[in-house]
């Protein structure tokens, strides 16, 4: 399968599902599909990383298939498991007259096989992408799980083999970087690093996002969004919470974004109270002798 046929072409395909692509995503999506190869695509939470996934996805008209790491993810959560009661019912069904080598092969079968989000992918036969989101959070040790995957999409089943992928996935691992991951696992991956975008690509993203909202408003959130961003806050506006505050704004039929209306609604965009307290004093608002900001 040819996932995308040229730069141009992922970047036009992207956009149809809503998702506006820099020239560097557009680029790194091409030559994933062509070089069979994973991304690693890191940044702050929020640029659109997962986003991504799905509209490749989308775009393409592929099944994605999601791996949520967290801390505490094992093999048994990310590969596969045996359905343990199902076998032990199995067991007793045979009774004592099976030999224990007879029924060790029954119960040790596809029907008794759970499959996690790895073998999942790596075993269906239709167009799918695979999404490894925010790596980082695993443990080390889940880095091993995931290279014979990455580097042969393959999956070893001591009771049933190995498991081959007749069809590769489009592999895409997320990660905030809150550690730095394995070479072994970098050397596997094609890199994409996805920052915050500028003023004029993320009103792009809102306006397409948000029908209705005016060109002044957006503008003006836009603004407002990068000035919070140069603050040293615990938790930054991600453009998911952009494209909130826009909806915000639409649904309260605001038609100027000025002191009064980010004051009351600062709750959308940050998330700790610290956070709000810190925008509010460096914004200067809530103050009654202030003078009203413009933004432009």
């Amino acid at each position: 399968m040819t996932w995308f046929e040229s730069p141009d072409d992922a970047r036009e395909r992207l956009q149809a599902t809503g998702y506006l692509a820099s020239g560097a995503i557009a680029l790194t999506a091409y030559l994933a599909g062509a070089l069979e190869k994973p991304v690693l695509i890191e940044g702050p939470a929020g640029v659109g990383k997962t986003e991504l996934a799905k509209a490749i996805a989308q775009a393409c008209d592929a099944e994605l298939v999601r791996l949520q790491c967290y801390e505490g993810l094992d093999e048994a959560r990310a590969l596969y498991e045996w359905n343990y009661k199902k076998q032990l019912l199995r067991i007793q069904a045979a009774g004592s007259d099976q030999e224990w080598s007879e029924t060790h092969d029954d119960i040790f079968a596809e029907e008794f096989l759970l499959t996690r989000p790895l073998l999942t992918a790596i075993r269906r036969e239709e167009p799918t992408v695979l999404l490894i989101d925010e790596v980082d959070k695993t443990d080390v040790e889940v880095e091993g799980l995931l290279l014979e995957v990455l580097s042969d999409f393959q999956v070893t089943i001591p009771e049933l083999g190995t498991v081959t992928a007749t069809r590769r996935p489009f592999v895409l691992l997320t990660s905030n970087a809150s550690r730095e991951l394995s070479e072994a696992v970098k050397r596997r991956c094609l890199y994409l690093h996805i920052d915050y975008p500028d003023a004029e690509r993320e009103k792009a993203i809102i306006t397409a996002r948000v029908p209705g909202l005016s060109d002044k408003v957006a503008a003006q959130l836009v603004q407002v969004v990068a000035r919070l961003r140069e603050m040293e806050l615990k938790k930054s506006p991600s453009i998911a919470e952009s494209i909130d505050w826009a909806r915000t704004l639409i649904a309260l039929q605001i038609a100027n974004l000025d002191d009064q209306v980010i004051d009351d609604t600062l709750g959308v965009v940050l998330k700790h109270s610290s956070d709000v307290a810190r925008a509010a004093r460096e914004l200067k608002l809530g103050k009654p002798d202030r003078k009203l900001t413009k933004w432009n």
